[in-house]
């Protein structure tokens, strides 16, 4: 008999195992006309701009008339906002005849780029400057008899600023952006992306999601196009591929009437329909002549890379006894990716995707261990224990428990982690070994559909979150940041071997590239010290703890145990590393710490840890709904620091605090440190991105954006998106933090960054239980792609608790929430939070 059931046995895997005022216009004319434009008659008007420091002047020019008609003039004038990445308008005036020509030329201050130069209106984006600046233009027309004259204007440019008001805390069924700005819908769950493919019904009978875009939207990159043709090019805001991460599903939404089993056995179609939904979609998109975007269904660049997928090991582990399977006996290849989370990019235009809760989707027996320890490979278990594989686990999903039509087939079977006895003890005949090809990050080439995706072993194994290269300098040995994101893990980085050579950013042989910066370096673990200052750890073979006397056998063996080498090495347990990113200006790297639950004041098992100074706060957040209180580091905070002589090959740092998530009614002493307000509360950050180098938002003081997956705070608002324009690290002071739970009091002396204020704003709160995460800019930072993960997740068939995105314009009762990537753009076409 089947039955109907709406929780198949999903968890994460993640269990903690680690225990001015304005002049009048008569002024500045009096001031600028001159004894001969009086007698020539070329006077020109002027304009004050607005907004405050804004100053707006015009004049004709007194050596541009040349043949001059008397009666022949030209004004020049602006209007907009001139504050970093707004849009500013000229416009040119033309009296006493009619022109044959005219043109705008920026003639002083930092360079910008004039839209419609040749017309009278010609507009601009306010670059981005540390001190207020002047930028002039001159207005030229030509009249008849080759009679010209000129005017010019001066406009004031201002310091970047946040160019918006706060959206409130909100629990409707919406995203909501600030007044305006517009959101639109661009890729949505089941989309079609092949030309043959119908519609998505959202009502549970569609298959075939190898050709449809994934579930549970997450970390995402866009990478310019040619504007005809199949190469990168970096400067294209109007034609990309945008590659983005689907972590997992909303099994219920699935399916007709929810996943169904007969007597504990899943159907084939649907688990298969649950697999695929997993893993990468590239597409193609491009911005039409109305400033709209879409997707390109049939475009020979979109593809779906599934946990099916085929992948390469490349690195020191490739060829490792550890990696072999029944589907590759010599331990080189694997099937697929899945549970991709957080993601980076590099600046030879490949993707990393990262391979996060891995761990819950395998299904290991009770007796492995034994078989294991009886087949000489004891050490596997305690690696598989510090990964959150215990015996006993059922695997996510049910996917072993497959009958598959093809007798063959095994891609249910791989999820079975537990050892056959009577098969060879190398793993060749099973799938023991297949935890060890997951785990790590991995690296595709979105512009080659037939290219192989290649994971890079030299970058660790671990619950990869994000992975961040920082700034890039000729010479340089470039860094890539990571979290691992469980409960008191750690924060590492990977230097290649390899110094930058600028040239590699626009070689066509994009995975070759990744060999030479991904596959040789060193991996480090961060230890923060209470001082302020904190040490990289290098994971090397022989190096400290990391010899055969302390149970690692090879480099290849370290990094495939890598939480077992960060463990031996005395790295610092964080509170939930997440996403990282790095200020493009500065250097300076910024991580997430979600929350934990298992900050204490008093640990009371092993699995806690005491608060300390990276991680000072354990308390109590009551809820207003009736649910418990949250309870340890329940808002979490965000960390950042910065590299010892501001480069990427340094081995020590200096850290503190940039915010700590709290509400704005709890304790300033205790849990509110950072003094939020309604304008700028928030829990548990988790995405985190800054804007891009190309354009206003990631020069001189660059945003950064903030999104938020959070359990605490549900009962006040939905989650959300926060822009902000941080100082730098050790803008604050020493902080002094008491903590009381359980009747327990401990003190620590953390080391607290300014608080945000005015700086930090809330841009965008989404519909109802869902995620935000996944942000992206085009290269001129004037469209910004955020995902709107897992939107009604809490609902089924039957209870539908959501209908987003279908009701983001208007009420559509009954629909099933999507999973889906948004547009988010200026109505004025400024760069967007600028």
């Amino acid at each position: 008999m089947t039955s109907n059931t709406t929780d198949i046995g999903y968890d994460d895997g993640d269990i903690d195992t680690n225990r001015t005022a304005s002049r009048h216009l008569n002024d500045l004319v009096s001031e600028r006309y001159s004894r001969r434009q009086t007698l020539m008659g070329g006077i020109s008007a002027m304009a004050t701009a607005v907004f405050g420091s804004a100053v707006l002047a015009g004049c004709n020019d007194d050596d541009d008339d040349t043949g001059s008609t008397p009666g022949f003039t030209v004004s020049a004038t602006s209007s907009g906002e001139a504050k970093a990445g707004r849009v500013v308008t000229l416009t040119g005036t033309v009296s006493g005849g009619s022109a044959s020509s005219v043109a705008w030329a920026q003639t002083s201050g930092t360079s910008v780029t004039l839209v419609n130069a040749t017309s009278n209106v010609a507009t601009f984006i306010a670059p981005a400057v540390a001190t207020p600046t002047n930028l002039t233009f001159r207005f030229t027309g030509a009249g008849a008899n080759l009679a010209t004259a000129s005017a010019t204007v001066t406009v004031l440019v201002g310091a970047p600023e946040l160019g918006f008001a706060a959206v409130p805390k909100s629990l409707a069924d919406v995203v909501a952006v600030p007044a305006g700005y517009t959101v639109s819908v661009l890729y949505r769950l089941g989309d079609p992306i092949a030309s043959s493919l119908a519609p998505y019904g959202n009502n549970g009978t569609d298959g075939d999601f190898a050709r449809r875009a994934g579930d549970h939207h997450d970390g995402m990159s866009y990478f310019g196009l040619q504007a005809s043709g199949s190469a990168p090019d970096a400067a294209n805001s109007t034609r990309g591929l945008l590659v983005l991460n689907h972590e997992n599903i909303t099994q219920a939404y699935l399916h007709a009437n929810g996943p169904t089993s007969v007597a504990g056995v899943r159907p084939e179609a649907e688990a298969l329909k649950e697999i695929e939904a997993h893993g990468v979609s590239v597409i193609e998109v491009t911005r039409g002549s109305n400033g709209g975007w879409s997707y390109a269904q049939g475009s020979a660049f979109n593809r779906r890379i599934t946990p099916n997928t085929p992948m390469a090991f490349h690195g020191p582990a490739r060829g490792d006894a550890s990696l072999r399977t029944a589907y590759s006996a010599d331990g080189t290849a694997g099937r697929g990716t899945i549970n991709n989370c957080a993601n980076g990019s590099t600046p030879w235009h490949s993707y990393l995707t990262n391979e996060e809760n891995w761990a819950g989707y395998f299904r290991r027996n009770a007796g492995d261990a034994a078989t294991r320890a009886a087949a000489g490979r004891a050490a596997q278990n305690a690696s598989l224990a510090r990964y959150g594989i215990a015996e006993g686990r059922t695997g996510n999903y049910g996917w072993t428990t497959v009958t598959p039509a093809a007798a063959d087939s095994t891609i249910f079977r791989r999820w079975n982690a537990t050892a056959s006895a009577g098969l060879p003890a190398d793993g060749t005949g099973d799938f023991r070994n297949e935890p060890f090809q997951f785990g790590w990050v991995v690296e595709i080439d979105p512009f080659d559909p037939a290219s192989t995706p290649r994971k890079r072993t030299a970058l660790g194994r671990m619950n990869h979150e994000g992975c961040q290269i920082g700034r890039t300098v000729a010479g340089v040995r470039p860094a890539f940041y990571m979290g691992d994101d469980a409960q008191n893990e750690y924060i590492y980085k990977f230097v290649s071997q390899q110094p930058w050579a600028a040239a590699d950013a626009n070689r066509p042989d994009r995975l070759a590239v990744g060999d030479k910066y991904l596959d040789t370096g060193t991996l480090y673990v961060a230890r923060f010290d209470a001082s302020g200052e904190g040490q990289w750890l290098p994971l090397v073979f022989g190096q400290g703890p990391l010899t055969p006397a302390n149970g690692f056998t090879s480099q290849a063996d370290v990094l495939i145990q890598t939480r077992l080498a960060a463990d031996a090495l005395g790295a610092t347990p964080m509170d939930r590393p997440e996403w990282t990113a790095v200020n493009p200006v500065t250097g300076e790297m910024y991580c997430t710490l979600t929350n934990n639950s298992n900050r204490a004041v008093a640990p009371a098992s092993g699995s806690q840890r005491r608060v300390d100074a990276p991680n000072p706060r354990a308390y109590l957040d009551p809820r207003s709904d009736g649910r418990s209180p949250t309870r340890g580091n329940a808002n979490g905070h965000v960390v950042r620091l910065r590299e010892a002589g501001d480069t990427s090959e340094a081995t020590s740092f200096t850290w503190d605090i940039y915010a700590f998530g709290a509400g704005s009614d709890l304790d300033p002493a205790g849990i509110n440190l950072s003094g939020l307000d309604a304008t700028n509360d928030f829990s548990s950050p988790d995405g985190l991105w800054f804007g891009l180098p190309s354009n206003p938002s990631g020069q001189v003081t660059p945003l950064m954006w903030m999104q938020t997956d959070d359990g605490a705070f549900t009962d006040q608002t939905n989650c959300m998106m926060l822009a902000a324009i941080p100082g730098i690290v050790g803008d604050g002071k020493a902080q002094t933090v008491t903590s009381t739970l359980d009747g327990q009091t401990a003190t620590v002396t953390t080391r607290a960054g300014r608080a945000p204020g005015a700086t930090l704003r809330r841009f965008l709160v989404g519909p109802k239980e869902c995620e935000i995460t996944g942000i992206h800019s085009t290269p001129d930072g004037r469209s910004l792609f955020v995902n709107i993960q897992h939107p009604g997740e809490n609902g089924n068939p039957a209870n539908i608790t959501s209908n987003w995105p279908a009701n983001q314009a208007a009420a559509a009762p009954g629909q099933r929430p999507r999973s889906s990537t948004i547009v988010i753009t200026r109505d004025d076409g400024g760069v967007v939070g600028l």
